[in-house]
């Protein structure tokens, strides 16, 4: 069960002014923040003092696959569902010890693997899942080879997208995958490279099959992420009315325009392509996306410090396949190569939840929050790499108000009533 916890020399991190505001205290009541301040008092909670440590909300990453547990995502459709959401439990579980709290995932995660997290069946994120992402023939979540004309698009084949092709066929694709709950719909806007017949200059579906897919989702309050890496992909989602773009990688000037007129989002995805380009191939990579990888990899950098520079809403994402995924945080050093540590973090935490439709709720220590928490030894406005290593940083992790995962817990010291009587243990 939940309770009250009072977290005291505390260095909150205002994700929203990227400042750290020390000697405060943080009063948590069952899943939600009560009261920040330097002043609080509360005889009935549990106190953990944290001694200057930075107490900030956990991390949201806006684009992981956790189904994703080989980088051969064709091969994922000839595999047992069972096998593979026993593998994603396995990961989500991962990455909420790395200090995510939340993740949406455009493609692959469905509304069994969040009822099973929000009953606590398994341990994980909070999950904000998309469904099957949706592909014409021949697109980025067509896996077939060249040869092979037949595809089965089964809802219990756990791959991670569907075909569908003319105004009629995506309608209903969409209504297919809101009518399981999903929190958006995702569209295959260009090519990609982890797909084997098409080209990453492309451009997938017709404008109006694009906007056919976007009246769906707004129906249904709900909204479009879409793959896109060229400026001429990227720009015909915007204008069609996608609200966040997934990669960006070969943007321009005329698609920033386009985010500040929309307001739309762009989530890169920096750090796989430095891993697929260092290990694909050992994690079950096909050679012909091996070809394309080179193509978007020197690249984002650039996008991302041109979207940032124009004010661009910048969200965190790692997309991640198989054994990568263990590097997850390194997308923080990498941007931070680039843009300021205070911004690269409001992309994990505030900008993340506006994305998400939780501003307020998700993403900030304030009262009203839900109590996703993380305690980090280290000022990560000063070095974003002390995120980079919760093994030896990560003092905490509570989500909903629940204690998660703690450095002192794990070596066997009880959660108990009162004041802590050593600094920095509960």
């Amino acid at each position: 069960m939940t309770g009250t916890v009072l977290f005291e020399r505390a260095a909150v991190l205002d994700t929203a002014a990227g400042e750290l505001v020390r000697d405060q205290r943080v009063l948590v009541r069952g899943n939600e923040i009560a009261a920040v301040g330097p002043d609080l008092e509360a005889p009935d909670a549990r106190v953990i003092d944290l001694a200057g440590k930075t107490l900030m909300p956990g991390l949201i990453d806006c684009h992981a696959h956790v189904n994703a547990h080989s980088a051969n995502l064709a091969g994922l459709a000839d595999e047992s569902p069972a096998y593979v959401a026993l593998k994603a439990a396995d990961e989500m579980r991962a990455m909420l010890h790395r200090g995510f709290t939340t993740v949406r995932d455009p493609g692959g995660a469905d509304f069994g693997l969040h009822e099973a997290l929000n009953e606590g069946v398994i341990e994980g994120p909070r999950l904000y899942f998309g469904g099957k992402a949706l592909s014409q023939t021949g697109g980025h979540g067509d896996g077939r080879p060249r040869g092979r004309s037949v595809r089965e698009d089964h809802q219990c084949c756990p791959d991670l997208s569907t075909v569908c092709d003319g105004v009629d066929e995506v309608r209903r694709a969409a209504r297919e995958q809101l009518r399981t709950g999903a929190f958006h719909v995702k569209i295959m806007l260009s090519g990609g490279v982890a797909s084997p017949t098409d080209r990453i200059d492309s451009t997938q579906f017709s404008l109006e099959e694009i906007r056919a897919i976007v009246e769906e989702a707004e129906a249904a309050n709900r909204y479009v992420a879409g793959h896109a890496y060229t400026a001429r992909a990227i720009n015909r989602g915007l204008e069609a009315g996608v609200r966040s773009i997934e990669h960006g990688n070969l943007l321009d000037e005329s698609s920033i325009d386009l985010f500040l007129e929309h307001d739309a989002f762009l989530v890169p995805t920096l750090v796989t392509y430095q891993r697929m380009a260092a290990e694909g191939v050992e994690h079950g990579l096909p050679a012909e996306s091996i070809a394309k990888n080179p193509i978007v990899l020197d690249a984002g950098l650039r996008a991302l410090e041109l979207a940032h520079r124009a004010g661009v809403n910048l969200c965190y994402g790692s997309d991640l396949l198989g054994g990568m995924r263990r590097h997850q945080l390194e997308e923080f050093t990498i941007r931070g190569a680039v843009i300021p540590a205070a911004d690269v973090i409001r992309s994990a935490t505030v900008t993340a939840a506006r994305l998400l439709g939780e501003e307020g709720r998700l993403g900030q220590v304030v009262p009203g929050a839900l109590a996703d928490l993380i305690v980090i030894d280290g000022d990560p406005l000063a070095d974003l790499a002390v995120l980079t290593r919760p093994e030896e940083n990560l003092q905490l992790i509570m989500q909903g108000g629940k204690v998660k995962a703690d450095q002192l817990l794990r070596a066997g010291r009880a959660f108990a009533p009162g004041r802590a009587s050593d600094p920095g243990r509960i």
